[in-house]
């Protein structure tokens, strides 16, 4: 058996060198008080003598104070972590639902600390649990229009509209992408996304080129400036890009025509897009990442989860998004 593996067996190694570290020093302390030295011992008579000494008056009073005492500690610990299977038992017995949590009134105060850490990784896995409950009713409700967009131009008389049924297709697999994208930086999925150092001003470059046309076609233009020495980021490049897209473009959507979008990028690890529309203020931005809702946008188009989504993967690279409503921003920091 080992016995460091609990602790019932930790307590009775612990006693079993006590008791050996009091026995050599009590059968020193007593060759000292005798003076009794290895010449002494060298005839077998003599050292009969001396070991019945040692049995007597060390062996015997260490063996009636330990026995008892490993036997009392055992009982004593075996009660004080009942508990601990009571709740192991009440826990296999739950059915496998939200809020479930340890009572801690019978506890131990040694063990306290483990129990109440244990209930609040239950709390934090309520709340992550709840939080993809909501995203997910997000993408079913976005999937939902284009969807039924695209089986009302099937049904109807006359030419489909191959063009508009292109774009909702187009749409609806952008969005796939960017969920799958999403679920592969959450869960750490390196093999398809390995983790590498990028510079944030070469990404800020290569989402403006992509999104530029998009943005000019609908009548807004685009800025991008760097400030400083923008700084490098260790992540999932892709991601991050998909991230500032979003952004990008519910700022276009924003931002009121013949107006700018502008990207700063720097100094340090930040990235700011802005416009001129109305702005976000932090409440409203903590609302528009955790469920469905649109900001005040003049237009709907768009799959309206880019706040989200860019949300999600900013805590995926322990950075934050952030609102500047004064300067009518959102930034992107990261660590």
């Amino acid at each position: 058996m080992n016995l460091g593996g609990s602790v019932k067996g930790r307590l009775a190694l612990g006693l079993l060198l006590i008791g050996l570290f009091a026995t050599i020093t009590l059968c020193a302390a007593v060759f000292i008080e005798y003076r009794i030295t290895l010449t002494d011992l060298a005839g077998p008579q003599e050292l009969r003598a001396a070991w019945k000494e040692m049995i007597e008056h060390v062996g015997l009073p260490i063996l009636v104070v330990l026995a008892p005492t490993l036997l009392a500690t055992n009982w004593f610990i075996g009660r004080a972590f009942q508990p601990l299977s009571r709740a192991a038992a009440a826990i296999e017995a739950t059915r496998a639902e939200r809020g479930v949590r340890v009572e801690t009134d019978d506890f131990p105060a040694e063990a306290l600390p483990f129990v109440e850490a244990m209930n609040r990784l239950l709390a934090r896995l309520d709340e992550t649990a709840a939080q993809q409950e909501a995203f997910a009713s997000d993408v079913a409700h976005e999937l939902r229009t284009p969807l039924t967009i695209v089986a009302m131009e099937l049904e109807r008389p006359g030419p489909v509209d191959s063009a508009r049924l292109r774009g909702e297709i187009m749409a609806m697999r952008r969005l796939i992408d960017q969920l799958l994208l999403l679920a592969q930086v959450n869960a750490e999925a390196t093999a398809p996304l390995p983790a590498t150092a990028f510079a944030l001003d070469a990404l800020a470059e290569d989402i403006v080129s992509l999104t530029a046309p998009q943005v000019i076609a609908g009548g807004r233009r685009i800025e991008l400036q760097m400030l400083g020495h923008p700084g490098e980021v260790h992540g999932h490049r892709e991601a991050v890009g998909a991230a500032l897209r979003n952004l990008v473009e519910n700022a276009a959507r924003a931002a009121p025509a013949g107006t700018t979008v502008r990207i700063t990028c720097g100094p340090g690890a930040v990235i700011r897009v802005g416009d001129d529309g109305p702005g976000l203020r932090p409440e409203q931005l903590a609302r528009l990442v955790r469920r469905h809702e649109r900001a005040d946008h003049p237009s709907a188009e768009g799959a309206g989860l880019g706040l989200a989504i860019a949300d999600r993967i900013m805590a995926a690279h322990g950075g934050c998004l952030a609102t500047d409503f004064e300067a009518r921003e959102i930034v992107m920091q990261f660590p």
